[in-house]
């Protein structure tokens, strides 16, 4: 039997609760569309026949709920007048850019699965998630949110939840869930960095930065540079994320909290990242991928497991540069992890 995949949002369910708690009705019908999708549990696609390079399908949900929704552009066609359907299409193809040109995968499935997504979801629609198959987006409510489409990070973090459902397949739980959240984060801007061509030194760390809406008092919904400070309104509350392992917060909400302690290894691949210079994606980035795709990663690995794996992926990359398996080792310690 196929296990059913997580539904997996961009928007942690902990700020459209601040936001419902305050009389927010956008944050209230989100909720209730994100509990239906949870309740669904979708299984994943079954492998299917594919033709080699990428190939996109952007389909308009046309406010409903129905996905996936009228095909509005393929893969070849021009531009639409929809500006949300060319940011999810380009996006699209900037998450399958970096994974073909960087990782030489060959669509998140590594077996060129298509990338279908739908945009114009419901009404007010304040998120964007992977469920399995595709990806969906809303428009958000344009008092608290924007369109979940402008943000390329958001798209390439929602596809590497593809890309982990296919490889290590952490649980969405406590730790594993964590680093299933900070995976698609490291991607997520990965994906902006390569398509902006910008070295470590130069991006900006930020996961849905533009975002937010004008007057929301916030630069993102999370910082991999420092966890902890990409918002603070009263609205949306104060962004909880630690950098720490002393700072863990144990939770029952949010499935243990994976989109809070994801800001623990998110932060320990920054210091990495910039302590190796460059671009982010040369050597820290492969090495987090050779760690996530390897098969040696169980489901359920804590932050030291896959600390490990990374430790282990770094020696067998560059098995003549000791220093990039200190630095690798040294990152995870400045966050409180020890690989052992």
């Amino acid at each position: 039997m196929t296990a059913a995949v997580p539904l997996c949002t961009i928007v942690p369910p902990y700020v459209l609760d601040h936001l419902a708690e305050a009389g927010h009705e956008p944050a209230v019908h989100s909720l209730a569309l994100d509990a239906a999708h949870r309740a669904a549990r979708l299984s994943p696609p079954p492998p299917v026949a594919a033709a080699p390079g990428l190939d996109r399908r952007i389909y308009d949900a046309g406010h409903g709920q129905r996905l996936p929704g009228r095909s509005v552009r393929t893969e070849g066609h021009g531009a639409s007048s929809d500006g949300s359907v060319n940011h999810a299409y380009d996006g699209l193809g900037a998450t399958f850019a970096l994974y073909a040109d960087v990782f030489g995968r060959h669509s998140i499935d590594d077996r060129n699965l298509r990338l279908d997504a739908s945009v114009h979801y419901g009404r007010n629609y304040d998120n964007a998630f992977w469920n399995g198959h595709q990806m969906v987006f809303g428009d958000g409510d344009n008092v608290v949110f924007g369109d979940f489409t402008a943000c390329i990070d958001v798209i390439g973090h929602e596809l590497t939840h593809g890309v982990t459902q296919f490889t290590a397949g952490l649980d969405y739980q406590d730790q594993p869930g964590a680093l299933n959240e900070s995976v698609s984060d490291v991607f997520g801007s990965l994906v902006k960095q390569y398509s902006l061509h910008q070295g470590a030194a130069d991006a900006d760390w930020l996961i849905g930065a533009g975002l937010l809406a004008p007057g929301v008092q916030g630069v993102a919904l999370r910082s991999m540079k420092a966890p902890g400070t990409a918002y603070d309104d009263p609205r949306l509350g104060k962004d909880p994320q630690p950098a720490h392992m002393r700072d863990y917060v144990h939770t029952s909400q949010d499935n243990g909290g994976v989109h809070i302690n994801s800001g623990i290894p998110n932060h320990a691949f920054y210091l990495l990242a910039t302590a190796l210079g460059g671009s982010a994606w040369e050597r820290a980035g492969r090495i987090w991928y050779d760690a996530l795709t390897g098969r040696t990663l169980p489901a359920d690995a804590d932050f030291t497991a896959f600390a490990r794996a990374t430790v282990a992926a770094a020696k067998a990359r560059y098995p003549d540069d000791r220093s990039v398996v200190d630095t690798v080792t040294a990152s995870w310690a400045q966050v409180g992890v020890s690989p052992g």
